[in-house]
Parts: structure tokens; sequence; C-alpha cells
């Protein structure tokens, strides 16, 4: 099955998200909370149920945390996330700071994030949002 878009952005949301709140090692149940929630507002188009995916996802970002393969996974999702850069730098800010810290990692990925994947997306304008 061809995987829309605006489910792949999705998936590729849910990936970041996961690999933020983990990357300092320290999950809170804020967190958790925050990733909830953003999953349960994305409107779902895939076979794979939401809670299958949510677990392989877990698994790759504390596969990509373990090994210092941070970045290159961010990288890897680039192209999806870039389908609505604005909505991944809300997010990014919202479960890096939910908890009432970033931590320096956190912000090493934020600054990559914004800096070079999102960079140019970020920066033109735009009159409709693409996802949700």
């Amino acid at each position: 099955m061809q995987l829309s878009p605006n489910q792949r952005f999705n998936e590729a949301l849910i990936k970041t998200a996961v690999l933020l709140y983990q990357v300092d090692g320290l999950v809170s149940l804020t967190e958790q909370d925050y990733l909830e929630e953003l999953i349960n507002d994305l409107k779902w188009q895939s076979p794979i149920c939401k809670d299958a995916f949510l677990t392989q996802a877990i698994h790759e970002a504390r596969v990509a945390n373990d090994t210092g393969d941070a970045f290159e996974f961010l990288k890897s999702q680039a192209d999806e996330l870039n389908f609505d850069a604005a909505k991944v730098l809300e997010v990014a800010m919202g479960i890096t700071g939910v908890d009432g810290e970033r931590s320096e990692h956190e912000t090493e990925l934020l600054h990559y994030l914004t800096h070079k994947l999102l960079a140019r997306e970020l920066t033109m304008p735009h009159t409709v949002a693409h996802a949700s």
C-alpha cells in the first residue's frame, strides 16, 4: 500500500518526537502524555495501527540514541518532516520543553532540526498548513 504524503509525515513526526523525548535518558510522564495526545490528534491512514507503529518507533529511536546515530536518524526523515516543517518545530519545542528543562543534547538536536533539516521550509512563507 502506498502511503500518502500526510501519513509519511505523521510517521516521521512520531519518530522524531520519540527520539527527542528519549535523548536525555529520562522519560517523564509529561513527555509521555504529550506524545500520546499528539498521536491521538493525528489523522492516521495506515494499515499498521498507531500502537504497533509507536512500539517500533520507540525501538528505532532507542537504537539510534544508544548507537550515537540520533542526527542520522533525523536526517533520514528530512523529506517527510519538511511536509509541514512548522508543525515539526512546534512538536519538537513542545516535547523537549514539556518537562520543564531542555538537556544539552535536546538543544543540539533542536538546532540541527531548525538550522539544517527544516531551515528552507521554515523560512518560506506558507499560507496553509499541510498536515494534522
